[in-house]
């Protein structure tokens, strides 16, 4: 199973890379485990970062490791529902910028886009929620430009 999440998380990084290439932005995809930057940007004289969240199979991004808000630092979000396997899926892709994620939406009754367990041990982003705000960030590959 493990290597399953390696394996999406890869997919995840590579489809958002090839995406911002086709979009006409200069990326770079950085290596290591465990980083909180996987790509980064060099747009006009300017540094943009990502964070790419890759998920299969569940409905709930973890972000323990996401720690970084910044104006010039997004969070994109690809999930392959159950069929990573399947070459012809086009995944669903949410940009969302690290300044907005722990905003509160009206579209989710005053909560924001993170759910902490009650432990508090926990942070993820929900699909769902992600789906009910998808006019603000699905495909909006425009936000990288604002």
């Amino acid at each position: 199973m493990k290597d399953l999440y390696i394996n999406t998380n890869l997919a995840s990084e590579y489809h958002v890379l090839s995406m911002l290439y086709r979009l006409g932005f200069n990326a770079f995809l950085t290596l290591g485990n465990k980083k909180s930057v996987d790509i980064i940007i060099d747009h006009d004289g300017e540094t943009i970062t990502i964070d790419v969240k890759g998920l299969q199979g569940t409905t709930n991004f973890p972000i323990d490791n996401w720690t970084k808000i910044d104006s010039r630092h997004f969070l994109i979000f690809v999930s392959f529902l159950n069929e990573i396997q399947n070459p012809a899926l086009v995944p669903e892709v949410y940009v969302v910028p690290s300044t907005r994620i722990n905003e509160k939406f009206p579209e989710l009754n005053g909560a924001s886009l993170v759910y902490e367990n009650p432990k508090k041990n926990r942070k993820v982003v929900q699909l769902s929620r992600l789906r009910k705000l998808k006019g603000a960030f699905l495909n909006n590959w425009d936000l990288l430009n604002a």
